[in-house]
Order: structure tokens, then sequence, then C-alpha cells
């Protein structure tokens, strides 16, 4: 195995996965300026840490915010995601007021939905052949 800082350990494992996210505003609202997108950045990155993880990359625009995320195989995607959307909604509502104009009735900074993808590691048409030719016992 290489020495490579990308790679994490834990005390059974060694692991090296990321999750790309992307968090869309309720009804795709534009909603975020520079100094909210720099607030959502500590946020996230503060809720990241509580779950063992670490933001790696975070960039935004006015509707919709990505993120890169390394985690460690013990913790859930959606349960991660449920409290980075919960914990900055709920924080954004309290340190910028003036956000609750985009609000509306359902009290919610972020669409219901998100997107998650796995990053990082070697494309899958190059696992599975690395796969396909182990040397399999006859």
């Amino acid at each position: 195995m290489t020495n490579d800082d990308s790679l994490r350990k834990g005390r059974h494992c060694v692991f090296d996965m990321h999750v790309h996210l992307v968090f869309v505003t309720k009804y795709r609202h534009k909603v975020f300026e520079d100094r909210h997108l720099d607030r959502l950045e500590r946020i996230f990155r503060d809720v990241c840490e509580s779950f063992d993880c670490r933001l790696e990359e975070f960039n935004g625009e006015t509707d919709h915010v990505h993120l890169l995320v390394s985690f460690p195989p013990t913790v859930e995607v959606s349960r991660l995601v449920n409290s980075l959307k919960g914990v900055s909604s709920r924080y954004m509502r309290r340190d910028y007021p003036e956000l609750a104009q985009h609000y509306w009735r359902a009290k919610r900074l972020w669409s219901g939905s998100y997107y998650a993808g796995t990053a990082g590691g070697a494309p899958l048409d190059t696992l599975r052949r690395y796969i396909e030719n182990q040397n399999r016992p006859a």
C-alpha cells in the first residue's frame, strides 16, 4: 500500500471514500450571496467534523451548493445529508432573518431532494477488469 495522505485509517480499516453532494434551495429561489456561502461553508465544516468527516471542497451559486466530503465507512450518507441540511437551515434562519422570505410556508431552506454521487478512485470499468483478472483457484 502506498503512503498516501488521502487514505484515512479507522480501527479495522483503511479507506478513501468521497461523496459529491448538491443541495438546491426550496423552489430553486435565488437566495445566497457570498456572505451566505461563507457562513454555509463554516456550518457544513462543523457538521462534517461531528460525523468524523472532512469537507474537502465547497462552493455554490445563488440557488444551490456543491460539497465534496470525505467520510468513513461507518457514516450513512443519508444521515449526514439530513444533518447538513437541517443544521444549516436552522443556523441560516437564525443568523440571517432576512432569508425568511425564501422559506415560505414550508419553513425550509432546502428542497427535500439532493444529489449524492461517489467520487474518486478508479473508474468502474478499470475496477471490473481488475476484479475479473484475479487469479481465481481452479
